[in-house]
């Protein structure tokens, strides 16, 4: 069950090592572009190339859903970024259903766990593969790999990390439970966990109050999706990567710009001082701070 290019590694490697998939649940097709034309999740493009049956249910606890989910008579489901399942569905087979996190939980439960580890400038984060149970993100765990994230990472370069390397922590689940050579520990709750709730527009705006750091951390842990956000002159801006120059100068107010008009665009935070590097104007295709400044000013 998964919906995203993230599922795909591990559907591949599980069919790559002589799994059985007996069938792959995922979204349905979507309208995209310019001509809103229905376009299939990317799993389910990929799953079909292996002539394997897709079902896309608009309701999971639909009866005629769970009569056909039966019919397969799979002994394992396994979750890659899919959306909450009922208790019915994840209930159903004899070795129980498993859930990929992309965070060390129970630290970042949540629809965005990739987008918080950065913009909270974590140095680690990692993988986790668990039971599934009724409250998300809550179930007993399987197993937990650390993994490193770079100074230069962002939201994009680290979720293709944590895909290749969660897409090998599937196929060991999936052999330690075939085997039966497994331990699993409850998750411990405590009110100081971090979270990752499902990020939207408006909280994509980029605070020129917090310090350069932040900024920095804010601005990679949104890019190259949803991207972080800005007005100058009453037009709005996606900043996709800037350059901390310093975290405690404070030579003007704070917000204000520094610019030759031709190489750099630098802005003053309540510490600090970032660089912007790469940007894309309202209606245009994202570019460096050079090509927007052959045809821009601000």
């Amino acid at each position: 069950m998964g919906t995203p290019d993230f599922a795909i590694p591990s559907l591949r490697t599980l069919i790559d090592n002589g799994y059985q998939i007996v069938a792959v649940i995922t979204a349905q097709d979507k309208p995209r572009g310019r001509g809103r034309k229905l376009t299939p999740p990317p799993i389910k493009s990929f799953a079909q190339k292996y002539n394997l049956p897709v079902l896309q249910p608009s309701n999971l606890k639909d009866p005629s859903f769970v009569e056909e989910l039966k019919s397969f008579k799979a002994n394992l489901q396994v979750v890659v970024a899919f959306r909450m399942l009922p208790e019915v569905v994840w209930s159903m087979p004899e070795y129980g259903t498993f859930n990929l996190h992309a965070s060390l939980l129970p630290n970042y439960r949540g629809a965005a766990p990739i987008n918080w580890v950065l913009i909270n400038g974590e140095s680690k984060t990692g993988l986790t593969t668990f039971f599934i149970k009724q409250e998300i993100d809550t179930g007993n765990i399987i197993f937990l790999e650390e993994v490193d994230i770079s100074y230069d990472d962002n939201a994009g370069s680290l979720h293709d990390k944590l895909m290749f390397r969660g897409a090998d922590l599937v196929l060991k689940t999936v052999k330690a439970i075939e085997e039966g050579n497994y331990e699993v520990k409850i998750q411990e709750d405590s009110l100081e966990l971090r979270k990752a709730p499902k990020i939207y527009r408006e909280m994509c705006e980029i605070d020129w109050k917090q310090d350069s750091m932040k900024v920095y951390n804010f601005v990679r842990g949104l890019s190259p999706f949803p991207g972080a956000w800005t007005v100058f002159n009453n037009k709005m801006y996606k900043i996709f990567r800037v350059q901390v120059l310093s975290e405690n100068k404070q030579e003007r107010a704070t917000g204000s710009l520094d610019t030759d008009s031709k190489s750099y665009l630098n802005i003053q935070c309540s510490k600090g001082i970032v660089a912007i590097i790469e940007l894309q104007p309202e209606g245009k295709k994202k570019m460096s701070i050079e090509e927007f400044f052959r045809g821009n000013q601000i």
